[in-house]
């Protein structure tokens, strides 16, 4: 089991970007109870930026440290925070609280998990005697069952959804009455919502973004790949997606609407529009630790593309690749242009028909294949996949 972090320690804390400036300060900490069996959650952080208190999903932390809390990812979103329903706020909410016996809440004791790809779970809060001039040292640690009362939510009957796999998640929701099924899937977070929605059919996926209304809309759009969220937002009416769009972070919406200008049908319209991108001079240790990144999809890590910059799509010239077995039989300082292979055959463009992405895919046994403009600047890539569930019936997830 990781060590565990307390709540007080955490709260204060910088929140820095990936290049390590600080972009706000920990204010608290976000807790959900989960079904009667498992822990509380961790789903995110009351973070003090500029101007006011926004919300930090525990899915864009990297890590916590003495440092500070690290993002995975450099954009922070800058709406206002505010509690939702059975959310409980550690510092605000538990510490201080009075238990029976005299005794008071002290702290909250949080550990790092590993059966999600990122984020935290209560594993007991300190409990000390009431009175001044009190100190950690003075109390002991109880483990979360034993004051469950702390975290009533736990009664909540949709909470045994919130530790099954997304796909086990979409099933039982289809399996519910219609007008249970919203309820069900707006009680989970963000980013189990984005994972559940995404194994939804696309037309359902539609119809339950427009019941979340603007800003929770926007905030599981963002959770989404950019190419499922695309793919979602095609269902929608021309301006409730522009109206989406606009409400999310601008680095968010930009690689989803770079997928929407193309038919769905089309490279360009399957296409994932982020996948690994490096230059030749980067060696194979850093591109090791991208494919390593817990929120990469596993379609895309299996490769590297190299190009010459910019490296953000459009990047520049497709120069070759760098299978995942091929990265772990160099040595680490070897640089990526001296291993990476031509692309063969050659890339497909965005406009490439859905058969001719099939046919591409399974001729050569590829996993995915690079998606590029006319000058040959990377655009995306289309993975085995997608292009399989554009292929299979619109009713294939409910009979699966």
């Amino acid at each position: 089991m990781s060590v565990p972090l307390f709540a007080s320690r955490i709260a204060g804390l910088p929140v820095r970007a990936p290049d390590g400036t600080p972009t706000g300060r920990v204010v608290d900490l976000v807790v959900v109870p989960g079904p009667p069996d498992a822990a509380p959650s961790v789903t995110g952080f009351v973070i003090s930026v500029p101007g006011r208190r926004t919300f930090l999903p525990a899915s864009r932390v990297a890590a916590i440290d003495v440092e500070g809390l690290h993002l995975a990812t450099p954009t922070v979103d800058l709406r206002r925070f505010a509690k939702r329903p059975q959310e409980v706020l550690a510092m605000e909410d538990l510490v201080g609280r009075r238990l029976a016996g005299d005794r008071v809440v002290n702290d909250v004791a949080v550990v790092a998990v590993t059966h999600r790809r990122r984020g935290w779970e209560v594993l007991g809060v300190h409990v000390r005697p009431r009175g001044p001039f009190r100190h950690r040292r003075d109390g002991t640690v109880r483990p979360w069952k034993e004051v469950a009362g702390l975290f009533p939510a736990t009664e909540d009957r949709y909470a045994g959804l919130r530790g099954l796999h997304a796909a086990d998640v979409a099933r039982r929701v289809l399996a519910m009455p219609v007008g249970e099924r919203a309820t069900a899937l707006t009680s989970l977070d963000d980013e189990q919502l984005a994972d559940a929605l995404a194994e939804l059919p696309e037309t359902l996926q539609a119809a339950f973004v427009a019941e979340l209304g603007l800003e929770r809309g926007a905030d599981v759009l963002e959770a989404m790949e950019p190419d499922d969220a695309a793919d979602l937002l095609e269902e929608l009416p021309a301006d409730e997606r522009t109206e989406l769009l606009g409400a999310m972070l601008p680095d968010e919406a930009a690689p989803i609407r770079r997928v929407l200008v193309y038919p769905a049908d089309s490279a360009g319209g399957l296409m994932h529009p982020q996948p690994v991108v490096l230059t030749p001079s980067d060696t194979v240790a850093e591109a090791l630790a991208r494919l390593r990144e817990p929120e990469l999809p596993s379609a895309l890590a299996t490769q590297v593309f190299v190009t010459d910059e910019p490296v953000q799509p459009p990047t520049g010239v497709l120069l070759g690749t760098c299978g995942f077995q091929q990265l772990l039989r160099e040595a680490p300082s070897t640089p990526l242009a001296a291993i990476a292979v031509p692309v063969e055959p050659r890339p497909i463009t965005p406009d490439t028909a859905l058969q001719e992405v099939v046919t591409r895919l399974a001729s050569y046994d590829l996993l995915a294949v690079p998606v590029c403009d006319r000058d040959g600047r990377l655009l995306g890539v289309v993975t085995v996949d997608d292009a399989l569930e554009r292929l299979l019936p619109d009713t294939w997830r409910s009979e699966a």
